[in-house]
């Protein structure tokens, strides 16, 4: 628990005195306020940065001074939910430090108070970090079809893996099912070297790293082995009923509009779907209209339906990633005007 004054009385004498606009957080367990400021207080460092607010540490108390009221309000429920987050029991490092910060930015004022939802898996618990992916989270708690489209880097494929796996080891699902189409060799998978293991998993293996990211690898092996998990090629799907199972198709912009339909139409009783998507990076020959786009325009009405888009601000892989995403829609901006 957290307790914030403004405009507190000076402090002692050991700490700096408050200032008009100061406002000071305090901490109850000085072990859990350690584990929040970080090795040498980096963790504070980084809001700094990031904020423009100075933070001044005095024992398991923290002064906020400096930048504007906004930002002042921005650095105190950063800290106070990361504070609850090592409560937890959760690690504080520098990606859950800036997946905080960049959700409490990007969130509006009226939905800061809602509570995270969160998925708990055997080796981690996940939480949105961007205002895109606790939307996303929510659709997915409460749709039976999700699309998920934006940008690489912004979360989409993992937390529909993540996802799935919840509802699996939850008992809400038999089955986890994952699938991409394999465009690159136009699906025919029989021009390619090697057993059919060995032809598909270049193009599935980002599904198998994210689900590694989930379960151990002995674990998933053994329900890969015994059908509990099935990762495979969108041409595999046709013909089959899907039921009481969590599928996912990753990479959709790559299907055509028929196989878009043949893959929809699998959806059987008591299962969930999350299609996932970017709807930049089409590799289909031109003159080909992507499944996914033609799917989201016909059914972003359909009730049971969710379409979550992410943008460019919901990108929590490296900064570095979101800037060169942001120079190539710039370029390509650029261009279209032209």
């Amino acid at each position: 628990m957290t307790s914030v004054h403004q405009s507190l009385p000076p402090a002692r004498a050991d700490g700096p005195a408050t200032q008009p606009g100061d406002m000071t957080l305090a901490f109850e367990d000085n072990r859990i306020a350690g584990i929040l400021f970080g090795e040498h207080d980096r963790n504070l460092a980084l809001i700094e940065h990031h904020t423009g607010v100075d933070i001044l540490p005095r024992g398991n108390h923290l002064t906020l001074r400096g930048g504007t009221e906004r930002a002042r309000a921005l650095t105190r429920d950063v800290l106070q939910e990361l504070y609850h987050r090592a409560e937890q029991g959760l690690a504080i490092d520098t990606a859950e430090v800036e997946g905080v910060i960049r959700l409490f930015a990007t969130l509006p004022v009226e939905k800061k108070k809602d509570p995270t939802r969160e998925i708990r898996t055997r080796r981690k618990v996940i939480r949105p970090r961007s205002a895109g992916q606790k939307v996303y989270l929510d659709a997915l708690a409460e749709n039976e079809l999700v699309f998920g489209i934006g940008p690489a880097g912004t979360g989409k494929t993992y937390l529909a893996v993540a996802h799935g796996i919840s509802l699996l080891l939850a008992g809400e699902v038999e089955r986890l099912i994952l699938s991409r189409p394999a465009v690159e060799a136009g699906e025919q998978l029989g021009f390619l070297p090697g057993d059919m293991k060995e032809k598909v998993d270049p193009y599935l293996r980002p599904l198998y790293d994210a689900l590694h990211d989930m379960l151990t690898p002995q674990r998933a092996q053994r329900m890969m082995a015994d059908g509990t998990i099935e990762i495979a090629p969108l041409a595999f799907m046709r013909g089959r009923t899907l039921a009481h199972a969590c599928v996912i198709l990753d990479e959709a912009q790559n299907t055509t509009a028929m196989q878009m339909k043949m893959f929809l139409t699998r959806l059987g009783e008591g299962a969930r779907m999350i299609i996932t998507g970017d709807l930049s990076q089409i590799d289909l020959p031109a003159g080909v209209t992507s499944g996914l786009r033609d799917a989201v325009e016909k059914l972003s009405d359909v009730e049971g339906v969710a379409v979550v888009r992410f943008s460019d601000a919901d990108i929590v892989r490296h900064p570095l990633v979101a800037r060169i995403v942001e120079a190539y829609d710039a370029a390509e901006k650029r261009e279209r005007e032209k």
